[in-house]
């Protein structure tokens, strides 16, 4: 099943894409779930915390659509998460790049939820800067909340899987030590453009990950070559904070980032970016000038 969150009228809604029994595509409609499971089931954080997942699947079974899929003005996938927990260098590819050091633990560091936007949502910018660079990741959504969670157990946790652009301003990011300066500034992080459940993507090792600029192939991965695996992550993270129903972690970029490029390649107004990842589909954002809002 694939999940969106979008807006009807200034209200924010969510529903499931109609899939193509042939193909499994989404056929040009979202089946509105706005409290269709039960009243109090407003988002798709909603429907996690109640879990009833397999609920709004048996509900979208044969439904007519709602509204058309290009019609609707996305949202990120979870607008407003409790938690936004990223990783840094977790593919040899770029933490090579980087010329960072191997580590024993995963690099940890947050973005804001008022730092993302969806897919077809122009990404921005920053006024104080140059150094704006893409980042394709693979984001997870954590479905079932937990503490120090087993790592045998850990994709249990997990309600599904999008595309996510980690947008990077790149000195900001290294005023100091911390990266969260130059991690969550306004309009950077793109998140979209559907959660695409578990069981639809049950080995998550045999998907790629594919970053474009203006059609050019800029990152090229499989999610089998992660550092640290998603098991890892999230028995790492459960143990230092709980993992909450509609939490999201974003696991971390390919080599090919455009700072580490020769010479540098950073985005630009006009620019677009997409991130593709087989079944999760493909991430598109226009990049517009912070002025420009």
């Amino acid at each position: 099943m694939r999940l969106v969150s979008y807006s009807h009228l200034g209200e924010p809604r969510f529903g499931a894409l109609q899939e193509d029994p042939q193909g499994g595509a989404p056929r040009g409609g979202i089946v509105d779930l706005t409290g269709r499971i039960a009243p109090q089931i407003r988002s798709i954080q909603d429907l996690l915390r109640a879990d009833q997942l397999a609920a709004a699947a048996d509900y979208v079974q044969g439904r007519a659509a709602n509204i058309g899929w290009c019609d609707a003005p996305l949202l990120p996938v979870i607008p407003a998460p409790g938690k936004i927990l990223c990783v840094g260098l977790n593919y040899e590819t770029h933490r090579a790049e980087t010329k960072r050091p191997e580590v024993a633990n995963p690099t940890i560091f947050t973005r804001f939820a008022d730092s993302q936007v969806a897919h077809r949502q122009p990404m921005v910018k920053p006024a104080v800067s140059e150094r704006f660079d893409y980042e394709g990741e693979l984001a997870l959504v954590i479905g079932r909340p937990g503490r120090r969670i087993p790592e045998a157990r850990a994709l249990e946790h997990v309600a599904g899987y999008a595309c996510y652009n980690d947008g990077s301003v790149r000195d900001w990011q290294r005023h100091t030590m911390q990266f969260t300066p130059g991690k969550t500034f306004p309009g950077t992080g793109a998140f979209g453009p559907y959660l695409l459940t578990r069981d639809a993507a049950p080995d998550y090792r045999l998907l790629s990950i594919e970053t474009r600029l203006n059609g050019e192939t800029m990152q090229s991965a499989s999610l089998a070559n992660l550092i640290f695996p998603l098991e890892r992550l999230i028995a790492y993270i459960s143990s230092f904070t709980p993992l909450s129903a509609g939490d999201v972690i974003v696991t971390g970029t390919p080599g090919g980032v455009g700072d580490k490029r020769e010479p540098p390649v950073y985005l630009t107004p006009g620019d677009q970016v997409e991130v593709e990842i087989g079944p999760l589909g493909v991430l598109s954002n226009p990049v517009i000038a912070e002025e420009a809002i």
